[in-house]
């Protein structure tokens, strides 16, 4: 028997665990390809026009997989923390797939209340359930994929470039090459290096947090906003750029809380869709290097000359 994981949206961070799951149960997992050109059409033709980018990408990786498996897996995201509330579209995401694309194979969708143990021991039982009988067989799978997830690791903290930014956004945005179009790739190419919200500790997302006179209702936005303000107050990095995809309504919440918080610090929002164009995206992150690179070296000739440094502003 074949699982097949559709590669979108949370994959990036919890892929390890749900492959070491199945695997350990004795069934092949397929997953599909690297996001492209073909699977965004598919997804675009096959999804409703409101959805958000990353919406419309994973009903392309569903289009590709659901002739090659078995079972589909589309867990059915409810939260990832207790009374921290998920995108409604990843609680919907399964119903619009079953509406959506015909000819689907039977969907694995338990719902994910928690990432705690317990929950996702649940969520392992009922998952596997679905496959197999022998109950101490699932829970000695959960065990052993718990292990695997722990040592994954998605982090990135560049160091050894002449600036740093905090790269911003839904770990699919950051991740996905094809979605923001090798972003890290060029800033890289540009000798920008790039640190991402999971390289922040949970401890220091939860303090900033903390600050707020009413803690944000997504669980996405407390994450990027702590991270954000964490890596501003610590002098970490030398602006920010934010990745998000068009019409996401956590984004547009998360980015002026953000901007608030850091007043003019160099800050770029990098909105994407399925008709972005390279050359526009391009031009813009040229433009910001460029404006971070003059803005450090002025900074640092005015530290120089024992001058005070204020902040200048730098949004795009």
């Amino acid at each position: 028997m074949t699982v097949g994981i559709p590669k979108g949206l949370l994959y990036s961070k919890y892929h390890i665990f749900a492959e070491s799951f199945f695997c350990k149960l004795g069934m092949d997992v397929v997953t599909s390809p690297d996001t492209n050109k073909a699977i965004l059409d598919e997804g675009v033709e096959s999804c409703v026009d409101d959805a958000c980018l990353p919406i419309k990408i994973f009903h392309g990786h569903v289009q590709w997989l659901k002739d090659k498996c078995d079972y589909l897996l589309i867990p059915r995201f409810l939260s990832l923390e207790k009374r921290k509330s998920l995108c409604p579209m990843f609680c919907g995401l399964v119903d619009m797939v079953r509406s959506s694309i015909t000819g689907l194979p039977q969907i694995i969708d338990s719902p994910v209340y928690s990432l705690d143990k317990k929950s996702l021991l649940e969520w392992a039982m009922q998952s596997g359930g679905l496959v197999m009988k022998d109950k101490k067989a699932i829970a000695d799978a959960f065990e052993y994929a718990l292990c695997k997830q722990k040592s994954h690791r998605t982090a990135i903290n560049d160091d050894g470039y002449s600036n740093r930014i905090g790269l911003l956004g839904h770990a699919y945005n950051i991740h996905d090459a094809f979605m923001n179009m090798n972003l890290i790739k060029k800033l890289h190419a540009m000798d920008i290096g790039v640190v991402t919200t999971e390289s922040v500790s949970r401890e220091d997302i939860a303090i900033q947090t903390q600050r707020l006179y009413k803690p944000p209702f997504w669980y996405f936005a407390r994450e990027y906003y702590g991270a954000a303000v964490n890596l501003y107050k610590k002098h970490l990095v030398d602006g920010f750029i934010y990745v998000s995809a068009f019409s996401c309504g956590v984004d547009s919440v998360v980015v002026e809380l953000i901007m608030q918080e850091t007043d003019s610090f160099p800050f770029m929002v990098l909105k994407i869709d399925e008709h972005t164009g390279e050359a526009a995206v391009d031009t813009r992150i040229e433009a910001y290097g460029d404006m971070l690179k003059r803005r450090v070296l002025h900074d640092y000739n005015r530290a120089a000359d024992g001058q005070h440094m204020p902040c200048r502003q730098g949004v795009f």
